[in-house]
């Protein structure tokens, strides 16, 4: 089976595992703070703070904002769950808003007529490894006082205009789950240029713990492990190398699939540099996206589906939700993308059996 994702790991992760578990010392030490400087430093910003996941680097960044009390925070309506859920959890109300189709990420035109007198930030996510319209969104935020967030859970040395994003918001979240371009199997960071917000994210992550067992504060456990942090460290040092291997695996999938009418492939904005996170094409006829879908698994080859419902159409967020007729092209995607394989352990001859296997099903 060639697999939709899969982390791509060496002996130079498990040599790394290994010399952490013979140290003896497992939790939180010099290790993570070693992955933070290092993260630091590949993004271009002063403050990295590694948490347990990326969904709590979400409410990391929302918490240590001051943001709660029933205010509003925009977010994109065809996302993972997380980037709104993290929003309720807060305390706050996720104003769900469209999204651009070609791109996949934030409207900015819909998030200015989302704003209300209760907006306290936008929430952007870098969908599938393509940036948002950076620009516009900081303008958006800057004339409105509106904190601006980035999820850059798949967006892991994406870049917007040359500049690598996470550093273009007020705080920024990213993930290292298991098959992000950069894995410690679980795992995430809030970064920051905010000296004020990257010392409230570390006091909250540590219970609100000052000195030991000295608690200024109620926070949590959303620890790193020096495991993890040393996954990290040798997921960073080759991330490049993985995401031009992404691209070049991108750069045959176009070419192969340009002349199959039957499908809209991914672009990449004149101002973006896509690192594909997810390899995800528009099957034009919605009825065909999961024949397709079942056609290819017959073939050895997974796909996936990023994702079949939009958040408005989930039941836990149901009461945000304004009705379908707001996210036309949330709704739309949902019916017709799908994910092929990309992850950086591909061959060239398993991209060109995907290639010729699609062929092959619209032939029939």
């Amino acid at each position: 089976m060639i697999k939709v994702n899969a982390p791509y790991i060496t002996e130079d992760e498990i040599n790394a595992v290994i010399k952490v578990l013979r140290s003896g010392q497992l939790a939180h030490g010099p290790i993570v703070e070693e992955f933070e400087r290092k993260f630091s430093n590949y993004l271009g910003v002063p403050y990295t703070i590694a948490v347990s996941n990326g969904t709590v680097a979400l409410y990391l960044a929302l918490k240590a904002l001051g943001i709660g009390n029933d205010e509003e925070v925009i977010v994109p309506d065809f996302t993972f769950i997380a980037t709104a859920s993290m929003v309720v959890a807060a305390g706050a109300k996720p104003v769900l808003t469209d999204i651009n189709p070609r791109t996949y990420t934030i409207d900015p035109n819909d998030v200015r007529k989302r704003i209300s007198s209760r907006t306290r930030a936008i929430i952007v996510v870098h969908l599938y490894g393509h940036p948002a319209k950076m620009d516009e969104l900081a303008d958006i935020a800057k004339d409105n006082n509106l904190y601006l967030i980035e999820d850059c859970a798949q967006a892991h040395g994406t870049e917007f205009r040359g500049i690598k994003v996470g550093v273009f918001g007020d705080v920024s979240a990213f993930s290292f789950y298991a098959t992000k371009n950069l894995t410690m199997g679980e795992g995430g960071a809030v970064v920051t240029k905010n000296r004020e917000i990257a010392e409230k994210v570390k006091l909250l992550r540590n219970h609100g713990q000052v000195s030991r067992y000295y608690h200024e504060v109620v926070g949590w456990n959303f620890r790193l492990t020096s495991i993890q942090a040393a996954i990290g460290i040798q997921q960073l040092r080759k991330l490049d190398k993985m995401n031009s291997i992404r691209r070049k695996i991108a750069k045959i999938y176009l070419g192969g699939l340009q002349d199959v009418d039957d499908i809209i492939l991914p672009v990449e904005m004149p101002w973006a540099k896509h690192v594909y996170h997810q390899f995800t094409i528009w099957v034009k006829e919605a009825n065909y996206r999961n024949k397709l879908m079942e056609y290819l698994k017959s073939k050895g080859i997974q796909t996936s589906i990023h994702y079949p419902r939009p958040l408005h159409l989930q039941p836990a967020l149901s009461k945000f939700s304004l009705g379908s007729s707001e996210y036309p092209n949330s709704l739309e995607a949902s019916r017709h993308v799908l994910s092929l394989p990309m992850h950086p352990g591909l061959t060239e001859s398993d991209v060109h059996y995907v290639i010729e296997s699609i062929k092959n099903f619209f032939k029939k």
